[in-house]
């Protein structure tokens, strides 16, 4: 494994923590404002955490195939 992916592993595990934390203040009840943003930014942050960990993975099964 280069680096450069495990770098990418690294900015996924963090992206998919923040992302699953802001989820996880959804619990408590909040202003209609702040639940709004914190689902909105919740999601995409989980999103790229699991995307980005994808990608490493292809990068990771692609450098050993070569």
């Amino acid at each position: 494994m280069t680096y450069s992916i495990a770098i990418m592993y690294g900015v996924a595990v963090l992206f998919a923590v923040i992302g699953t934390t802001l989820l996880l203040l959804l619990i408590r009840q909040t202003s209609e404002a702040k639940t709004y943003a914190f689902r909105m930014v919740g999601i995409m942050a989980l999103s790229l955490g699991i995307v980005l960990a994808m990608s490493a993975t292809a990068m990771w099964r692609w450098s050993l195939a070569a």
